[in-house]
């Protein structure tokens, strides 16, 4: 991984921007998902069937 003090000084402000952010936001309180997928999220790694069942949300 590149060295933050490496980067350009416009780089180094939006990684500590979002830092804050990351710090400061709340993380949000959802409910368990009951019956849901095992693995990986199929949306993220475009997977979007199981046992050879196309499944659509």
């Amino acid at each position: 991984m590149t060295d933050p003090k490496d980067l350009p000084p416009a780089a180094q402000r939006a990684l500590a921007e979002a830092e804050e952010r990351r710090r400061t936001t709340k993380a949000l309180d959802l409910p368990q998902e009951l019956g849901g997928r095992d693995g990986p999220e199929p949306v993220r790694y475009g997977d979007w069937e199981k046992k050879g069942i196309a499944v659509d949300f």
